[in-house]
């Protein structure tokens, strides 16, 4: 009935209830999406600070906030957590890492910004969970297939850059492109290793030689517009 004591139509009638009903299912997904989120924030922050090996979802939901069972609801146990909280972060990079590579700027200067990117994912403890899940994958293959999944989309990336230059440059000298993106994306993983080892900078000059590289690539870029 409206104010007038007339009836309404019958697809008003059916109509609003279900407004409502949308309405608040998207609330609970709201709800959801947040929860889950601040499950993930509080697992990364409790793995830059405990380590992979002495994270506890107990620790985990404390600092979320949440009841534990809501770790399990969400991701089911801890090595679920921790993959969702690399893929998150992994996906996040490559989508900057793909956005720099297809910019007009040459690779040696890609090369430059990358080593900035370094700096920036080691500060930002990226770097340390990646290098954790893939120590402990050795010993444990349906992590270690999760985590290679992951560092496969990399390698994708880099091969596409390789054979991007491929078609710009002529050729790659000896190399296909998949073994270009291999020492390119192997030479981060190794520095990466020997830098959150503690490896002195005169011991093993990671930066520096990642660095060194752009250099390189350079003189081949010169080299190629001069016609030598």
């Amino acid at each position: 009935m409206d104010e007038g004591g007339a009836e309404r139509p019958a697809e008003e009638r059916v109509q609003e209830p279900m407004t409502h009903t949308t309405s608040r299912a998207e609330r609970r997904e709201r709800a959801s999406m947040e929860t889950r989120d601040r499950i993930l924030t509080s697992a990364r922050s409790c793995l830059l600070e405990d380590g992979y090996a002495s994270l506890s979802t107990r620790r985990v939901a404390d600092s979320a906030d949440v009841p534990l069972s809501q770790i399990h609801y969400y991701f089911g146990s801890k090595q679920e957590l921790i993959l969702a909280v690399l893929a998150a972060e992994n996906q996040r990079l490559l989508v900057r890492q793909s956005s720099m590579f297809a910019g007009d700027e040459p690779l040696w200067r890609q090369w430059e910004r990358a080593c900035d990117y370094l700096e920036a994912d080691l500060a930002s403890g990226y770097v340390r969970i990646l290098q954790e899940m893939i120590a402990a994958g050795w010993s444990d293959p349906a992590l270690a297939a999760s985590v290679r999944d992951q560092l496969g989309a990399w390698f994708r990336l880099l091969a596409d850059v390789a054979r991007r230059e491929e078609a710009r440059l002529g050729n790659l000298g000896p190399f296909t492109p998949a073994e270009l993106a291999a020492l390119m994306g192997l030479s981060f993983l190794g520095a990466e290793a020997a830098i959150l080892l503690g490896m002195p900078d005169h011991a093993v000059p990671a930066r520096s030689a990642l660095r060194k590289v752009a250099h390189l690539l350079r003189d081949v870029e010169a080299g190629r517009n001069s016609g030598a």
